[in-house]
């Protein structure tokens, strides 16, 4: 299809800052012809799309400002389907401030954040969560967070909503003719075959919906709490887990009186560690705070890592500990610390009775660290299925759910033999939500929100 070029723009493609090279991207109507104008080499206006030509950009006084290699996009093969431009110069703050300057002067303004990924999704290179996924791909600082954005990227679960979703809009469209049919008592909507693909869409946004607890762990961190008692080897874990001395290691009970975190990548997947207080009955105002605040990090836990000193610990005390957290509905694992103290026979008791979820280590050695890591990437790793989308995106996740909502009022209504036009209600609620998810459905408000977030070159 034709592409309708909008006014050229023009940013900062690369990092801000001195480096080797800097690209400054161009993209919008006459954005070869402006750039030619500045360009001293082949003539840009003639040649090929995705070809690339050495020359210089000069002033206009034919001051040589900088040597450059320039690529040419030809509309639509381009990211924004426009005419683009990508400028590869020296890293110099002042070569690119020139440059810049002398495209400004030939009628190009500077993009907006997000603007060149904004027009392509407007000129139908992707939908709109592929749009975001762009954003996630640039921010990945794992490999977990940029496999699901690449996931995103290239399609993830939108044209599978796509797909149902046109169905449903002519599911839709039948009630809305029964509705015109009204005195006539007609079903043009089978309601059993409507049925079905309330059905076949709910198979759909379950697992999704499903999946943004892990998701959004993944993309922000999977927060993992270190609890248990007071001198249980907490601390002494953290700095095992961390090669480096984070906090302090002390006999003297109650030492950690505050949260301590910080972040380790095991198996490509971002761990925020957190060390609290130790969980007792506190001697004062000051470690009352400390407990007080690892009750409130337990809260937020996407993984509980709970240590004990098997050598002062009673397998019923761990029992009791193990029904809490069953209460909490987080994964967790008991860590029994000091295993060097047991004996083969007690070590095989204790695992005995609590079976995978003990884990015995010693902090201090390092020793069966590797054990209890896997364990920990295993708990993440099984809930995102091999080659699934995951969701990581609240905004998606919200659209989801309200989708799932009017799906779960349209099958009530069905049960209840509900009227033409109660369905047709939630039936559009279900479409509205779906299109808003993709980007089948926008408002200007919305676009600005989400390309706001985006760096200026993007």
């Amino acid at each position: 299809m034709d592409i309708l070029q909008q006014e050229p723009i023009a940013a900062l493609a690369t990092a801000p800052g001195i480096g080797a090279i800097a690209v400054i991207r161009v993209s919008g109507q006459r954005a070869i012809e402006i750039t030619n104008r500045l360009f001293r080499g082949k003539d840009l206006t003639k040649q090929d799309s995705h070809t690339v030509h050495f020359g210089t950009i000069r002033d206009y006084e034919n001051t040589i400002i900088d040597e450059v290699l320039l690529t040419i996009f030809r509309s639509p093969a381009s990211f924004t389907k426009e005419d683009v431009v990508e400028i590869s110069c020296h890293g110099s703050e002042y070569v690119i401030r020139q440059i810049l300057r002398l495209l400004l002067q030939e009628g190009v303004r500077m993009a907006q954040p997000g603007e060149f990924t904004q027009r392509a999704f407007l000129n139908g290179q992707f939908d709109l969560v592929q749009a975001e996924a762009v954003a996630d791909l640039i921010a990945a600082d794992s490999e977990a967070t940029h496999r699901a954005a690449l996931t995103q990227l290239r399609g993830g679960f939108s044209r599978q909503l796509k797909a149902l979703r046109q169905q449903l809009i002519e599911f839709a469209a039948l009630l809305e003719l029964e509705l015109d049919f009204g005195e006539e008592d007609v079903e043009f909507a089978q309601r059993d075959d409507l049925r079905k693909l309330v059905a076949a869409i709910q198979r759909t946004l379950r697992p999704l919906i499903d999946s943004f607890s892990v998701g959004n762990a993944i993309k922000n961190g999977v927060a993992t709490v270190i609890a248990g008692k007071p001198n249980a080897g907490k601390s002494t874990l953290l700095n095992a887990l961390l090669n480096e001395e984070k906090a302090i290691v002390s006999d003297i009970p109650g030492t950690t009186r505050d949260v301590i975190e910080d972040e380790l990548f095991i198996d490509g997947i971002r761990f925020r560690l957190i060390d609290t207080a130790g969980i007792r009955e506190a001697t004062d105002a000051i470690e009352a705070i400390g407990v007080e605040r690892t009750r409130q990090q337990l809260d937020k836990a996407a993984i509980i890592i709970y240590l004990f000193d098997v050598s002062d610990t009673t397998p019923a005390e761990i029992a009791e500990v193990e029904a809490e957290l069953l209460q909490r509905n987080v994964p967790y694992l008991l860590v029994a610390n000091k295993m060097d103290k047991l004996t083969s026979n007690e070590l095989v008791h204790w695992q005995l009775q609590f079976g995978k979820e003990l884990v015995p280590i010693q902090a201090n050695t390092g020793r069966n660290l590797d054990e209890m890591t896997q364990r920990l990437t295993a708990f993440v790793k099984n809930r995102a299925v091999p080659g699934s989308t995951v969701v990581t995106n609240l905004r998606h996740y919200e659209h989801l759910m309200q989708t799932d909502a009017a799906l779960l009022r349209v099958l009530d209504g069905l049960d209840a033999g509900t009227t033409q036009d109660w369905l047709a209600i939630d039936l559009r609620d279900a479409l509205r939500h779906l299109g808003e998810l993709t980007g089948e459905i926008t408002t200007d408000d919305l676009l600005a929100t989400i390309f706001s977030k985006f760096c200026i070159g993007k």
